[in-house]
């Protein structure tokens, strides 16, 4: 299992925390070993679950102009017309992924293009599946404009547990169908907003995989 390179940190502080805290409980239960014998594989297994959790897969880099593939592992949990006025100040189509902790937490492009618009606002950490989690939470909000100057707009949202969302682009970058473009740690979610037109590929509550299912077509 290759670790991405965001949790480096994370995971040498948890390891750091896990023996210290095994070494405590060992010097002070030595007398009742089972405390210990029980402490012990609960550790292993947070340990497991914490690398588990950045993991960097390796996957089939597809393209395809007229597609909108994924931008995240996780469910899709909505799917409805809106008023998007941070940027584009008309109609769009939503359409919100929620990955949960056991999902691959990586971001992807989900067109090529280029980086036009690109803002990080700090906010609340509501539940990811909350409507208000949009725009009340902590999230970057980035727009790419295709070479038929088509724009779509991905937004990276914190969710309760997550606490920092990581972003590997600026504005005027050069944007890769399928590469990555961030992480966000600890439960989250992504909106992609679509032209009124785009063709939707996928249904509410649908499992989706980043760079591979294809989420929408552009008229």
């Amino acid at each position: 299992m290759t670790i991405h390179k965001v949790g480096y940190n994370t995971i040498g502080y948890i390891l750091i925390f896990l023996f210290g805290l095994n070494m405590i409980i060992w010097h002070f239960t030595r007398q009742i070993p089972i405390i210990y014998d029980f402490f012990l594989p609960i550790s292993v297994i947070f340990f497991l679950l914490i690398l588990s959790f950045f993991r960097k897969p390796k996957r089939e880099l597809l393209t395809n102009d007229k597609y909108v593939y994924a931008p995240a592992d996780g469910t899709v949990v909505v799917i409805e017309e809106i008023t998007e006025t941070e940027y584009f100040n008309d109609k769009r189509i939503q359409m919100s992924i929620f990955m949960s902790p056991l999902n691959v937490h990586m971001n992807w492009f989900p067109v090529s293009g280029w980086v036009s618009f690109f803002k990080y606002h700090p906010g609340k950490h509501l539940f990811a599946w909350s409507p208000k989690a949009s725009t009340d939470n902590e999230r970057t909000t980035i727009v790419l404009k295709k070479a038929d100057d088509v724009e779509i707009m991905i937004r990276q949202i914190a969710g309760a547990l997550a606490r920092r969302i990581v972003s590997f682009t600026k504005e005027n970058d050069q944007a890769k169908q399928n590469t990555e473009v961030g992480f966000i740690k600890f439960g989250s979610r992504v909106d992609i907003l679509l032209p009124p037109n785009a063709k939707i590929n996928v249904s509410l509550e649908q499992k989706v995989i980043g760079t591979q299912t294809v989420i929408a077509e552009l008229i």
